[in-house]
């Protein structure tokens, strides 16, 4: 590829970003999209903009980038949480060691690389972007000591950089802990694995095993039914059932009489409501209803439940412990907060577990094979002789030198992307297949699972699709893949500068437009008239950026040595993602549940094997060009980056499987000394509800008083109406016979309003 076709692609990509940012600072202003731009902020403090015209609604600004960059680590804490400031954090991270990256190889090593070679230069836009790699430098050259020196550099910075944020992150979460108000996931713990007995319930093993092995700190527990889809509607079948026959199991007063209501739909009349006396109503439930509306616990308990202790340090306890001598059976584990309960897996047989993860690991294999065929298809459009060999009938087309540049330098990247959008909905459906039992667990799941994807199709595919294709014994032998590598990474630099273009800046804008929210925003409000739900609002889509970021960061460590130029684009991306994505974070996204920045694990990983594989590929590239001096010092830099890495998971990772106890202990003290340990208590018995949505709803009858047949309509309806303002000051409820049961209380409002509009009419008063 060109220099001419590289910049083709980031004109075009420049112009889109320019375009979407224009557009944003617009379209955000408008009073429309406010539920689609300021999503958390209208959900949670209910603020309004001015409907108003104001001509400064339609000139772009670039205010929103001021507040971004300007709001604290503590406004985003308390915002979006501890998530979002791991996130914070990683783009943080970025942004410094790619500056410093940046600032030595494309002043160091990008003219090195230049001029390695004695040969003629032509125009720079006229030349080759391999000649910017490290292949152009001639073999046994002496400035092959820099690159290695500069190698060192990067990765010392990196692991200095990654172990203060590493740090950082974790006493954040400890601050966190113990500034937070106590919630109920603290003193609770899920068991799974419930051995069944035959005659007793599994309630009762639960309270007879804890009572037994935990009788200073177990208080009571909380059994999970089933709730699968099914489930869930046979529940549903039954409760519609109970309520049919108490109903229609009550007698009805004969002195009682029908009124007749007018709709304010259509305007008819109807008598179908019929008023039943509340005496005979809570007679009638107490009697037919009270034992139906227990469940059926015997046929739909399942072997999990819910235990709850007196203070944290007992539920950690439970929670760490082996139970019993089989390690299946009563397995305990700490419970996710009540907003982060993941139901429809809970209930799911733990013996069953380990083959839903054995399935979900080959089906996600399997995909990553199938997705060979468009990487591959792809990598042929980067290759113009290949293509033209493949696709005779394109010879035309592409001696026209635009677009040349246009199939070489972005059609690749851009069709790539296309497929990708397709992963991360497949990685979350195969996390959802395993069994978490938290939304976030599911989460940083697929947040993994794309990960990975991203590395292997993304990094090794596209290095190495165009060698296995001409040389099928490309990984023949296990020492051979750091000198294969060294060959096709260089070469591969150009599309990895142009995915960044496409895939970076480009959707970075997108991620700012919200495209997909602003269509379904126009179609729902403009096309379908639907009622705005201000309690929709998105959550922060980590299983898709945090790998992204990523992926960016590995091009960015494994090119910096050998192809320096795309690290300006990378730092491009890497600012404009930082301010974009506190925006997002500040103002659409909504926080429902964290996972107490458990990420910054994932992307602490990811760095020391980025750093790694970086040095093993330039370890093969030192060996190609003969430079022993460059190869043996690059060996001790690998061996001491894995020690690196081996003493941050003994120092800072535990920090992140647990609570340390001597903290909850002295939150214990605490909340015992205030006197909020009863609170707490009290607040354990509804913190897990597994049915909120199929609850029994109670009814409140009308009682009418019956004076005589021949009063009008009129008084009957003036008399109900005082008798029910009487004895029913609240909030009253209409029973339909044909709804069986539902409350109708905005159709009673709405007849009340249109009646009192008619009688201000009469009056003359409206």
């Amino acid at each position: 590829m060109k220099i001419s076709a590289l910049l083709t692609s980031a004109g075009i990509n420049i112009g889109l970003c320019v375009l979407f940012l224009s557009l944003y600072s617009v379209l955000r202003k408008q009073p429309a999209n406010i539920r689609v731009y300021f999503g958390r902020r209208v959900a949670e403090d209910h603020n309004r903009l001015r409907e108003a015209f104001i001509l400064e609604r339609f000139v772009p600004s670039a205010g929103w980038i001021v507040k971004a960059v300007q709001c604290t680590e503590e406004d985003l804490l308390a915002a979006a949480g501890l998530d979002a400031v791991a996130f914070n954090r990683l783009l943080v991270f970025s942004i410094r060691i790619f500056s410093l990256a940046a600032l030595l190889c494309v002043f160091g090593i990008l003219p090195l690389n230049y001029f390695g070679q004695n040969i003629h230069h032509h125009r720079i836009p006229s030349e080759q972007l391999d000649i910017f790699t490290i292949g152009n430098v001639e073999v046994q050259s002496r400035w092959l000591w820099v690159h290695c020196l500069v190698l060192y550099i990067i990765s010392g910075v990196a692991c200095i950089l990654l172990y203060l944020e590493y740090r950082h992150i974790a006493k954040l979460r400890l601050l966190h802990l113990k500034r937070a108000t106590p919630s109920p996931g603290q003193f609770t713990v899920l068991v799974r694995g419930i051995p069944k007995k035959t005659k007793e319930s599994c309630s009762s093993d639960v309270d007879d095993f804890f009572t037994k092995c935990h009788a200073s700190s177990y208080i009571f527990h909380q059994v999970v039914y089933k709730a699968g889809k099914v489930q869930k509607i046979m529940t549903g079948a039954k409760k519609a059932c109970r309520k049919l026959k108490i109903f229609t199991d009550t007698t009805v007063d004969q002195s009682c009489k029908a009124i007749t209501y007018r709709c304010c739909l259509c305007g008819a009349s109807s008598n179908s409501f019929q008023l039943l006396p509340t005496d005979e109503v809570v007679q009638s439930r107490e009697k037919d209803g009270l034992n139906d509306s227990i469940l059926n616990t015997d046929n739909e308990e399942c072997a999990a439940a819910f235990v709850f202790f007196k203070t944290r340090y007992g539920a950690l306890v439970a929670s760490e412990v082996l139970q019993t001598s089989n390690p299946t059976k009563w397995v305990t584990d700490q419970a996710p907060e009540p907003n982060d309960v993941y139901w429809s897996n809970i209930w799911l047989p733990y013996k069953q577990l380990w083959i839903r993860r054995i399935a979900t690991l080959l089906g996600s294999i399997v995909f990553m094979i199938l997705f060979l065929a468009p990487v591959a298809f792809i990598q042929g459009l980067t290759e113009l002789e290949h293509l033209q060999r493949k696709l005779p009938f394109l010879n035309g087309l592409l001696t026209k030198k635009y677009m040349i540049q246009l199939v070489t330098g972005y059609l690749p990247s851009v069709i790539l992307q296309i497929f990708l959008y397709t992963v991360p909905p497949i990685m979350m459906l195969f996390s959802t297949l395993e069994g978490p039992i938290s939304h976030s667990e599911r989460k940083r799941s697929a947040c993994c699972k794309v990960l990975y994807f991203y590395i292997w199709n993304v990094f090794f595919v596209n290095v190495v699709s165009g060698t296995v294709i001409k040389q099928l014994n490309f990984f023949s032998s296990p020492k051979d893949i750091p000198v294969q590598l060294a060959k096709v990474i260089p070469g591969q630099a150009t599309f990895f500068v142009t995915y960044v273009l496409t895939s970076g800046w480009a959707s970075l804008s997108s991620e700012l437009m919200q495209l997909f929210g602003l269509i379904w925003n126009f179609i729902r409000k403009y096309i379908l008239r639907m009622k705005e739900d201000t309690e929709f609002v998105p959550s922060f889509p980590y299983h898709t950026e945090v790998p992204k970021v990523l992926l960016f960061g590995l091009l960015g460590f494994t090119c910096s040595v050998l192809a320096p130029l795309i690290l300006p684009f990378l730092l491009v991306y890497f600012f404009l993602g930082y301010v974009v994505y506190r925006n997002q974070l500040l103002n659409v996204y909504r926080t429902r549940y964290d996972t107490g920045g458990l990420y910054w694990p994932i992307a602490h990983n990811t760095v020391i094997f980025s750093l790694v594989l970086t040095q093993i590929i330039c370890l093969g590239v030192f060996g190609l060009k003969e430079s022993p001096v460059a190869a043996g010092f690059t060996i001790p830099l690998i061996i001491l980056t894995l020690l690196f890495n081996q003493y941050c998971r003994k120092r800072l990772v535990p920090l992140f499987k647990t609570f340390p106890a001597q903290d909850l202990i002295d939150m214990d003290r605490e909340d015992e000394r205030s006197g909020r340990m009863e609170h707490i208590h009290h607040r354990l018995h509804t913190a897990y509800c597994q049915f909120p949505d199929t609850e029994d709803i109670e009814l409140e009858k009308i009682q009418i008083d019956g004076n005589g047949e021949k009063e009008s309509c009129s008084s009957a309806e003036s008399k109900g109406k005082e008798t029910r303002e009487e004895q029913q000051p609240g909030r009253d409820e209409l029973s339909h016979p044909t709804l069986k049961g539902l409350p109708v209380s905005r159709l009673q409002n709405a007849v009340r309003s249109i009646t009192f509009l008619i009688r201000l009419q009469k009056r003359g008063l409206s």
